[in-house]
Formats: structure tokens, sequence, C-alpha cells
């Protein structure tokens, strides 16, 4: 099991793995002319929908004449801003993920997008995604040259402020120039090999913590295979075995080490993790929090975001969802229906009746009403494959549900990847106007 410990060149950036985590940062500032530092500076320690940008936990800054540059306590860069007038936006920026992705963050008009995806900023992935809004901001020579440009950035910002810099400074810097994209690309692939592989798709739910999270697979594969979907694996699904997941948990924290101190969200994997062992499932969340400390993470509150199916969230025991509830984090849960017309269904290749489908939404809704730390959301497909997709969709979405809630999210997915399309953006709108339940389009983002 590989485990991250050696992840940085020369002992540098494996310090990432041993940093400790500080509860009350003091932050050491150190100028030189146009550059300047700032060592654990703290964000905002709650995640929240704002139409400005946020920056949450603890972190380092580093400005020069060109760009912003943000590091997390391992020396890590996870933010990227130029500062040149061909910068697309002042207020837009790339995020690094843990795997290795840079995304855009753009305004998209602001009131447009928080509309559409129930958040103030889109995320612009370097990968075809679903995404119906959005421009090309990695075709822009801003945006690209300064992912390129970054490595040489720090070490001209290091060069000038090492030199009377105290120790904290000087001490950081080492750690964030131990950490260049060679390494950076190294550390992904060891946390990939500690997971059993990437992360193709991310419950949508994700989106409240930005995407920030901890993945931990208690189990494989999904249970149907259809035939439509592009991001899940054809293994065969399997609960993984305690060992399995108890050696994963161990690695995970050495691989993190002292970044978990802004993590406070677990993803369990992989598919349909609901459709694993109610006892591996409670188990599972209940020592990856304590042996990875997200309970003491500086992020408030706590997350556990997991993918669904029809056939486990029906056979789930009520039991689990008591014992979920009893649990000190929010629990959100997404399932995919895709339809609740036959023809639609038989169309995509999923193996289930209309009616199953119908009998898991108002499942849902149960839940959703009798626990207060528990989300159940779910997925459509947008494409109207059949005439009856539509129409019934949204008579399940408008008269299934007797009045309007602000609980459980539905999430609209068109098939298309890479294909923008205004008329589908119509009838998202007209369907959200209609909707009785919280409606979004869902941009499927992987880690």
């Amino acid at each position: 099991m590989l485990d991250g410990s050696d992840s940085c060149r020369g002992g540098v950036c494996r310090s990432a793995a041993v940093s400790p985590q500080p509860a009350a940062p003091v932050v050491t500032s150190h100028c030189q002319g146009d550059t300047r530092i700032d060592c654990l500076c703290r964000g905002a320690a709650t995640y929240a929908k704002v139409s400005y940008p946020q920056q949450y936990g603890i972190y380092a800054e580093i400005e020069t004449a060109a760009a912003v540059m943000r590091f997390n306590p391992g020396g890590e860069i996870v933010y990227l801003r130029g500062k040149g007038r061909d910068w697309p936006h002042p207020q837009e920026w790339l995020k690094r993920t843990i795997g290795d992705d840079w995304i855009y963050y753009s305004t998209g008009g602001y009131s447009g997008v928080v509309e559409a995806i129930g958040e103030y900023y889109l995320p612009n992935t370097p990968y075809p995604t679903n995404s119906l809004l959005g421009g090309h901001p990695f075709e822009l020579d801003a945006v690209t040259r300064l992912i390129e440009s970054w490595p040489a950035l720090l070490a001209e910002a290091t060069a000038r402020l090492l030199p009377q810099a105290p120790a904290a400074v000087r001490d950081f810097l080492a750690r964030a120039g131990g950490c260049d994209p060679a390494v950076l690309r190294q550390r992904a692939e060891e946390l990939f090999a500690i997971i059993g592989g990437r992360v193709t798709v991310l419950p949508p739910d994700a989106r409240h913590v930005d995407y920030d999270l901890v993945p931990l697979h208690i189990s494989e594969g999904c249970l149907y295979k259809c035939r439509f979907c592009r991001v899940k694996t054809e293994r065969p699904y399997r609960d993984r075995e305690w060992d399995e997941v108890e050696r994963q948990i161990a690695a995970l924290r050495r691989w993190f080490g002292g970044n978990t101190v802004n993590c406070n969200s677990l993803f369990l994997g992989e598919h349909d993790a609901l459709a694993a062992d109610p006892e591996l499932i409670i188990a599972a969340i209940v020592r990856a929090r304590e042996e990875l400390g997200l309970g003491d993470s500086v992020m408030t509150g706590g997350n556990v975001f997991l993918f669904g199916s029809v056939d486990s969230l029906l056979h789930a025991p009520s039991r689990l969802f008591a014992e979920l509830e009893r649990l000190p984090c929010s629990v959100y849960i997404n399932i995919g229906l895709e339809s609740v017309d036959q023809e639609t269904l038989d169309k995509l290749g999923k193996p289930l009746a209309a009616a199953r489908v119908v009998e898991a939404f108002h499942r849902m809704q149960e839940i959703n009403g009798n626990f207060e730390r528990i989300e159940i959301t779910a997925n459509f497909v947008m494409d109207d494959l059949a005439a009856g997709h539509l129409p019934a969709m949204l008579q399940l979405l408008r008269d299934g549900v007797s009045r309007r809630r602000p609980k459980g999210s539905i999430y609209l997915s068109p098939l298309r990847i890479g294909r923008p399309s205004r008329s589908l953006v119509m009838d998202f709108y007209r369907l959200k106007t209609l909707s009785r339940l919280p409606t979004f389009l869902y941009i499927i983002q992987r880690l």
C-alpha cells in the first residue's frame, strides 16, 4: 500500500504528512519589494454561498506583481490568480484539487449561475464534462501561461524573500519549493493507488464543501452497469473487507497528514456505497472521522457524501438511517433515478421498472421528512430520449410532492459531453420553475 510519506523529493514536501495542525495559527509575514508572503493565514471556517471569492481553512499566500499563489500547510499549491491586464476577471481564479486538476472558477454573470447550479461560481474543468454553461478558460493564454509558469514565479519569489526571511517563512518556502508539478502529480497517483483508482465522479452535493473532501472506498463498482453511463467502472459490485478499509484509512492519514486540518468531509465510494452492509457504512464513517481527525478540522461541522441506487435505497433498513442521524455530521446520499418513463429507462439501458423509480422517489421524500441530518438527493437525465420522459418527470416533481420543500435537491444532467445547448438550458429553467423541490444542473466533476 502506498502511503505518500516519501512523496516530495529531498524530504522537503514530505512534511505535508507530519505537519502539526495549528489550533490558533499566528500569521508570519515578510515583504521584499513587490513580493509578499503570509504564512498560516486563516480563511473562513464555514462553507458559505457567497458572490465573492472566499478562501477556507489555513493556508499560506505569496503575492508578486504577476500573481497571487496560495498553498496548503504542506506546501502544495492550491490557488492561482493572475494580476495582469489579460487575466479574464479579477474575481476569477484557479483551484488545484487533490487529484491534481486545475479548475477555473468563473462568475458566469452570478445570478444565472446561482440559479442553475446553486453556487455563485461556475467550476470549469480541463476535461470534457456535461456542463451546459461556461466558456473555454483553458484556451486563454493568460490562464494556460499561469498554470505553466507558477513554479518559476515561486522560485523568483523565494530568491527575493529568502535572504532576510524569518525562520517560519524559510521553512515554508522550503516545503513549497519541494512540491513542484512532477511531485504533485506523483502525490495524486499515490492517492489513487491508496483508494484503488481515480474517483471518476463525485456526488453533486459535494458542491456544498467546494469538493474539499477525503475519499474512502468501502465498496467497488455499481449494481446496474447502465449503457448510458460514461463515468462508472465496469468492475462488479462488492463490499470491501474491513481490513481493506482499515488499511486505506491508515494510508490516507499518512498521505493527508497535517493537511486534514482543512478537511471536515468524507466521500464514501465507489459508485453505490449505500448498497454496502449497514454496519460497514457506519463503522467506516466513525473510524475515518476519528483516525483522520475530521472532527478537529478548523472547518466547522462535518459531512459525509455517498452515492446510492434505486435498489440500495429501497433495500436499506430503517435502522441505517437512524444510525446515520446519530452521527455528529450531515449525510448526503445521491440517488440516480434518471427517469420515471419506462421507454426512456429502456433506452438508457437501466434495468429498472418505472414503478420502482417512483417508489424510490417517495422513499426519498419520507427520509428527508423524518431525519434532520440526512438529505437524499436525486439525478435525472435532461435529454428527451422518449416523448414521455420530460412530462413524466415534471409530473413527479410537481404532483409527487405535496408542497414546495427546501430539502431533497434534484440534479438534472444532459447526456451529451462537451456540447452546450441553449434549448436544454431553456428546458432546465422550465422544469426548475415548476418543480416543488430545489432543482439544479449537475456538473460532473471528478477528484
